[in-house]
């Protein structure tokens, strides 16, 4: 299996994570929306860029219109948080089958989504990317975006060793995660 992080050539710098003696039920119970909890450590969301929002707001519109123009029995979340393994993380848009939503609209999801699309922002290291959506994979969530707007890619993992890098004028798909669903990668990004 091929590294992504060693393939780019990056350093597998992670950022140091606070140190917390919250549980997970804490967490869960608190109102702190600026952070991830990761394995026992509470974990700083930065402020997004004006760049960040505009291609996870294309994200949203493309899955969103496509869910109810085909009138499909699912919802797509925007930055909701999602209890995946021992960590809360909430990715930039998601997409959840509606027979798969949990009743407790105003908790985190017990069940991981089924699409995750994370924008890498100016102030992520890409590893740190790539290890959330391991993350999310090893949960169960079965397809992964991370939007990568510099280079203006997308690369969709579908495990840690079946990834794929899309760049325009290539075309993604929902696979069979989000059955017709088609986008040209530089939609997003525009």
């Amino acid at each position: 299996m091929v590294n992504p992080i060693e393939a780019q050539g990056l350093p597998p710098e992670i950022p140091a994570p606070l140190p917390t003696t919250m549980t997970l039920e804490e967490f869960l119970a608190s109102d702190l929306d600026d952070y991830e909890y990761v394995k026992g450590e509470l974990v700083p969301r930065s402020a997004t860029s004006l760049e960040h929002g505009r291609i996870g707001a294309n994200v949203c519109f493309y899955l969103h219109s496509y869910v109810r123009e085909n009138r499909l029995d699912a919802m797509v979340f925007v930055n909701s948080g999602f209890t995946v393994e021992e960590c809360v993380l909430r990715p930039d848009v998601a997409f959840l089958s509606a027979a798969r939503i949990p009743d407790a609209l105003r908790k985190a999801s017990p069940i991981p989504p089924a699409l995750a699309v994370e924008v890498v922002s100016p102030s992520d290291k890409l590893y740190s990317v790539i290890e959330k959506a391991f993350a999310y994979l090893n949960a169960g969530t079965r397809l992964v975006w991370v939007l990568e707007p510099v280079a203006k890619t997308v690369t969709v993992y579908r495990s840690e060793s079946d990834f794929q890098t899309f760049k325009s004028p290539d075309t993604l798909t929902g696979e069979d995660v989000i059955d017709g669903f088609s986008c040209q990668v530089a939609e997003f990004f525009e």
